[in-house]
């Protein structure tokens, strides 16, 4: 069993962080993770892109995917990208502070399972205006329960560059609001079964 999972957003977002911690806490938690993350020409404001690939056993694909069970979006600018490779019933976590109407222009109807997500404006609610991307992806990990949240902390944890710790009091705290914002596992990704592998 493999899910595939993109995030995209904008740089500064820190698509690239949330992406690193969610395959070092599914590895955590004994599944396999392929990581590729694509930068766009400027630090700031142009596209970033993570395709990851968890997996209960050894990943020997590509990190290149046409397909996708799940999308993460910050940012509506680049989501298009994201949203023509995935599949019917994919689950997907936008944040709402900044896409209109939930979802990216051109507005569609997928069969998707979709979670809005005020990310931005609750990451600085709690003084953590740049860990939207991490709220989001506590919120994604509870809805699919996909890992725990204490995997998530201990990876966050170990992921933080250190010119970074000092931000890291206030990245838990957004890790821990987003599990709070999305049911536990509505939209799981793994059967009784596949989580008892």
């Amino acid at each position: 069993m493999e899910r595939a999972i993109l995030f995209t957003g904008i740089g500064g977002q820190g698509i690239q962080l949330a992406a690193q911690i969610l395959a070092r806490a599914a590895v955590a938690e004994g599944r396999h993770a392929l990581l590729f993350g694509s930068y766009g020409g400027t630090m700031r404001g142009g596209p970033t892109d993570s395709t990851l690939l968890v997996a209960d056993a050894p990943v020997t694909g590509t990190p290149i995917v046409s397909r996708a069970w799940a999308g993460l979006g910050m940012h509506p600018s680049f989501f298009p990208a994201v949203a023509a490779k995935l599949e019917p019933g994919a689950v997907v976590c936008v944040n709402a502070s900044l896409f209109e109407d939930g979802l990216a222009e051109p507005q569609i109807e997928p069969p998707w399972r979709v979670f809005s997500v005020e990310a931005t404006r609750l990451a600085s609610e709690l003084g953590a205006g740049r860990a939207g991307s991490l709220l989001l992806l506590g919120a994604f990990a509870n809805a699919t329960a996909l890992v725990s949240l204490d995997a998530l902390v201990a990876a966050m944890d170990a992921t933080l560059p250190a010119r970074r710790r000092e931000h890291r009091e206030l990245n838990e705290a957004a890790l821990r609001r987003g599990f709070e914002v999305t049911p536990h596992a509505v939209a799981p990704a793994w059967t009784s079964s596949e989580r008892a592998a």
